[in-house]
Parts: C-alpha cells; sequence; structure tokens
C-alpha cells in the first residue's frame, strides 16, 4: 500500500496509507523523518540514514557521515555527498551519482 504522508505527532510518527487512514506509529525518540517516497521513508538516527516500510518496519541503514538528504520520490532517495548528487534505492544501494 502507498504512503500518502509520515508525520511526527508529539513522541510518535505516523505512517498514513494513501486513504488517509493511520496504518502505523512508531516511536519518535532520536529520530526525525526526512523524506517520504511512495513504499517507505527517510528517517535519521544519530550517525545513521535509516529506511522504513509503511509498516514501520527497518528496511536497511547505512552512516550518515558527509551525506545530506535531499529529498525522496517514488522508488528513490537523493543525497548530497560533497560535490555528488548520489541517488539510492530502499535498501541503501546506490542507484546513480551525478556532479551537483
Amino acid at each position: 500500500m502507498a504512503i500518502s504522508e509520515v508525520s511526527t505527532q508529539g513522541s510518535w510518527i505516523v505512517v498514513f496509507d494513501d486513504h488517509g487512514k493511520e496504518k502505523k506509529r512508531m516511536g519518535a525518540s532520536n529520530k526525525q523523518v526526512v523524506g517520504v517516497a511512495g513504499d517507505f521513508f527517510v528517517a535519521l538516527e544519530g550517525s545513521w540514514i535509516v529506511t522504513y516500510d509503511e509498516s514501520c518496519k527497518e528496511i536497511k541503514r547505512m552512516g550518515n557521515s558527509n551525506k545530506t538528504i535531499r529529498s525522496a520520490s517514488g522508488t528513490t532517495f537523493t543525497t548530497q555527498e560533497g560535490s555528488w548528487i548520489v541517488t539510492y534505492d530502499r535498501n541503501c544501494k546506490e542507484q546513480g551519482r551525478r556532479g551537483k
């Protein structure tokens, strides 16, 4: 099912489905939602970039050293890494890169 929104409400991160209904929630402690794509979302957790599915289950994580999340859309998210814009899939596997 597609994600329509992920929001932080108090101490919770709440995921809404494509019908606007609450799908799942998880604790927001030490987490910051930084991108929402069609079927996953991206959060910063300390020194990690973590992807989650619509049920708030962790998909994959990678270190965030030298990375800034730019956006998430469709099936990918992008980071800026120095002078590079790097695209990753939901499994944190690099899909491509280009100069800034």
